[in-house]
């Protein structure tokens, strides 16, 4: 977690060792939109909140507000190692999705979309919540490394507004305060880890489905 300063530092140090995302606006960003699911006993959340390993959570994700792509994505954790398995989606099954039903079964389906509809139907797997932001990336093909500033972290319960243009969002951080996160695959170049380095920075665990869940209006059965 970082302050905005901090952000702008750490931008000015890498914007010329590190390539900007070509997926990126103009001015450098995207907005992510993510609706989480979870099951009947919020499985996902509490297994966030218990640190469980190895865990596992699904969400459909767009772009800028827009369905011309729609992801389905199966993201798990293990040993503080990250794996995310995706296929895309038509903006008809979105829909069924987000309204709380699986789909038909169909054998040609991808098999996180089958896993999706399987846990739909024995753990009564549902939308939850909208985790929206905005991105600045920077990409370095080294270790295959991501380094992204995320902004404006908001929640939204409006599950079924998913694929509008523009939602109402709740922030879930204090004013000023953003997250950096560094993502690579096995090592993390000399040259970014060297200018990366800030004091009073520390590595911490943090999930936005799990804070956003956490502050939601609904909230969290006891």
């Amino acid at each position: 977690m970082v302050s905005e300063m901090q952000l702008a530092l750490l931008e000015n140090r890498i914007r010329n060792l590190i390539a900007p995302d070509s997926h990126a606006g103009a001015d450098g960003t995207y907005r992510i939109r993510s609706l989480y699911f979870d099951d009947f006993e919020d499985t996902y959340y509490r297994e966030n909140e218990m640190g469980t390993d190895p865990r596992e959570k699904f969400r459909i994700r767009i772009y800028n507000g827009s369905a011309e792509r729609i992801s389905l994505e199966l993201k798990r954790k293990q040993h503080s190692m990250t794996q995310k398995l995706s296929c895309r989606l038509t903006v008809d099954q979105c829909r069924e999705l987000m309204a709380g039903r699986p789909l038909p079964f169909d054998p040609s389906h991808p098999p996180v979309l089958q896993k999706l509809n399987l846990l739909m139907r024995t753990r009564l797997l549902r939308p939850k919540v909208i985790v929206e932001y905005d991105r600045t990336p920077f990409v370095e093909k080294l270790g295959n490394t991501r380094i992204t500033f995320d902004r404006n972290i908001r929640s939204s319960n409006a599950v079924q507004s998913f694929l509008e243009r523009e939602i109402p969002g709740r922030p879930i951080l204090p004013a000023g305060k953003q997250i950096l996160e560094v993502k690579y695959d096995e090592f993390l170049p000399d040259h970014l880890y060297r200018n990366l380095q800030l004091s009073h920075l520390r590595q911490t665990a943090f999930s936005k489905y799990y804070l956003c869940r956490r502050f939601s209006p609904s909230g969290i059965r006891a």
